[in-house]
């Protein structure tokens, strides 16, 4: 997997994942659900995750922030690594996990590596869209009942992420 640039910024603060997880001010429509951000407290070495690991074995740390609109939840997922290479590694594996999923068709969002696939589970219809760039791996999910999981929604959504990410990795 090629990462297409982005920043070697290591999101370990709440502070940063704030600055990269969308807000309400940025998600005008849409009624935020939670929010939050953990920081590992003794992260594994990428070394001791092995090939077929969970592709999280390696994180530094993870935030979320979720939000709900007509029936439909979108969640924005950020997982950071200490290095480029635990955070490809990490694309590469959760890219091979997803290929059993049908792929939906999402265009390319610009500056960052990324696929989705659609997933169902639970009476739940999912798409999924992961986003590799720099140290992190970004992931926004919509869900929902018989939603229309648009991939136009998913893409204007990753935008709007990739470009946070961005921001907060410049601000350092």
């Amino acid at each position: 997997m090629v990462d297409k640039g982005g920043s070697d910024t290591v999101f370990r603060t709440e502070e940063r994942f704030r600055q990269a997880l969308p807000d309400p001010a940025s998600m005008a429509g849409w009624t935020p659900r939670s929010a939050n951000a953990e920081i590992e407290e003794a992260p594994e070495p990428a070394a001791n995750c092995g090939p077929d690991a969970d592709w999280y074995c390696a994180r530094i740390a993870r935030g979320e922030a979720n939000f709900e609109a007509v029936g439909e939840e979108a969640q924005f997922d950020l997982t950071a690594f200490a290095d480029r290479s635990a955070a490809q590694d990490a694309c590469r594996k959760e890219k091979t996990w997803s290929a059993k999923y049908t792929e939906a068709q999402v265009p390319p969002v610009p500056g960052v590596d990324s696929h989705s696939y659609y997933r169902n589970a639970g009476g739940l219809d999912g798409l999924n869209l992961f986003m590799c760039t720099g140290t992190v791996v970004a992931q926004v999910l919509l869900e929902g009942e018989g939603s229309s999981l648009d991939p136009a929604t998913a893409h204007s959504l990753a935008q709007l992420f990739a470009s946070r990410i961005h921001k907060a990795a410049a601000a350092q």
